[in-house]
């Protein structure tokens, strides 16, 4: 039996877990090329902007130096952050280190919540996916034990072919949370990666910019 056979007799519920499954492995799909693309992408930006940094003679310099670079937009927003301007507000009333700690801790929030962005799909469809297929596996043996009693005789082809099919969707479960897991560990190691070095790279421009003799 093909898989469209086997979609099209299958009953409303069936065919829903069949279309979620579907889906969701889709979407997994899309977040798991995006995030690879991006994530190898932001890893090499990072290290040449912060490079960039650097080797400039002033802050102000590094910032037309690293704009190429930074295409995520995660280095140069610290570097905005650090652009103090009176607001009258009580944060004026908070010295320049404190305020500098706190606009760079938000800047890198912001950089890090970027990057984030698609792991939680893929935690939910990695944890999900594997129930989902167990759902329409149940209900399947269900329909097929019903049909079965209702035929009146027993016997194992009768039994082993209708389990057997509804058992893929146990399958399908399972091919599409594996991929899901498996990227999200992946990629959560390279997004570790980069927010080790954002953070160490915030600490030390809170450590030059607070101090009086940064060249801006």
């Amino acid at each position: 039996m093909s898989l469209a056979e086997f979609f099209w007799q299958g009953d409303a519920l069936a065919r829903a877990v069949a279309l979620l499954l579907l889906t969701m492995s889709v979407a997994s799909w899309v977040v798991i090329l995006w995030k690879s693309w991006l994530l190898h992408r932001a890893s090499t930006d990072v290290a040449r902007c912060i490079a960039a940094f650097w080797q400039s003679a002033s802050v102000t310099l590094a910032r037309q130096n690293i704009q190429a670079f930074d295409r995520e937009a995660l280095i140069l927003p610290m570097l905005d952050a650090t652009r103090i301007e009176p607001t009258h507000t009580l944060a004026d009333a908070v010295e320049r280190p404190h305020q500098l700690t706190r606009l760079l801790r938000n800047a890198l929030h912001a950089a890090l919540t970027r990057l984030q962005h698609g792991q939680v799909l893929l935690a939910t469809v990695g944890a999900t996916a594997p129930f989902v297929g167990l759902l329409g596996t149940v209900w399947g043996i269900y329909h097929a034990l019903i049909s079965i009693a209702n035929a009146g005789q027993v016997t194992i082809d009768k039994i082993s072919g209708p389990v057997g099919e509804s058992l893929i969707m146990t399958a399908a479960g399972l091919i599409v949370a594996i991929p899901a897991v498996l990227a999200y560990n992946v990629l959560g190691r390279s997004i570790t990666r980069i927010e080790a070095e954002l953070e160490g790279f915030a600490r030390d421009l809170r450590e030059l910019m607070g101090s009086a003799t940064a060249p801006a």
